[in-house]
C-alpha cells in the first residue's frame, strides 16, 4: 500500500458529495507529480487532487513555475494540519473542496445593449476547480505582508473551509457567489 508523502493513507478518504466523487481523484501516489503528462487534457480529473492543489499554489508571481516550492508548501501544510487536528489532511482537503465549491454562479448576458446576470448551475468539475482556486487564493491573501507564512495560512484555510467556518476566504467567496446568483433569479 502506497501512502501520500509516505504518511497519509488515501484509501480511508471518503467523498461525501456524490456529485464530486467522480472528479476528486484519490489514486494512491507517493509523490503527486505527473510531470505534465496531463497538460493537454481538457479535463483535469485524472490528476490526483493533491497535485491539483499544488498546481493552484503555483499561480502567483512568487511561485509561478516553481513546482518544488509549491510541493514543499503543501507538504508542510499537510504536516501542520495533521499535527493540529490529528486527522488525515487529505480528508480535510476533500471536505474543504465540498464546502468551498459554489453550486450556483451567474453569467453576464447582453440583451438590447444592456447586460443582465443570469444564474446557472455549476458543473461538478468547475466546483472542484473553483474551490481549489479559492483555497489557494485565500492562503496567499492571508499570508501577504503578514507574520504568518504561506504554510500556516494554507493549513488554516483548509481547516476552516473543511469546518465551513465563515472566516475562511473560500467559504466566504462561495457564499457571496451563491448570494449574487440567488439575487439574479
Amino acid at each position: 500500500m502506497t501512502k501520500l508523502f509516505g504518511k497519509y493513507d488515501l484509501t480511508e478518504v471518503e467523498v461525501t458529495d456524490e456529485g464530486l466523487e467522480r472528479y476528486i481523484n484519490l489514486d494512491e501516489v507517493v509523490l503527486p507529480h505527473s510531470g505534465g503528462r496531463k497538460a493537454n487534457d481538457k479535463f483535469k480529473s485524472d490528476i490526483p487532487i493533491v497535485e491539483q492543489l499544488i498546481n493552484k499554489m503555483m499561480r502567483s508571481h512568487e511561485n509561478t513555475g516553481k513546482k518544488n516550492k509549491a510541493f514543499k508548501i503543501v507538504k508542510e501544510a499537510f504536516e501542520k494540519i495533521h499535527s493540529e487536528t490529528g486527522e488525515n489532511p487529505v480528508q480535510l482537503l476533500v471536505h474543504a473542496i465540498e464546502n468551498a465549491g459554489p453550486r450556483e454562479e451567474t453569467v453576464r448576458l447582453k440583451q438590447g445593449g444592456i447586460s443582465i446576470q443570469k444564474p446557472i448551475d455549476v458543473s461538478s468539475q468547475r466546483r472542484v476547480n473553483v474551490s481549489l482556486t479559492l483555497i489557494a487564493d485565500g492562503a496567499k491573501k492571508s499570508s501577504f505582508k503578514k507574520d504568518q507564512g504561506i504554510v500556516a495560512s494554507l493549513a488554516d484555510e483548509i481547516i476552516k473551509a473543511s469546518n465551513q467556518d465563515m472566516s475562511s476566504y473560500a467559504v466566504k467567496k462561495k457564499e457571496e457567489k451563491e448570494r449574487v446568483a440567488k439575487a439574479a433569479r
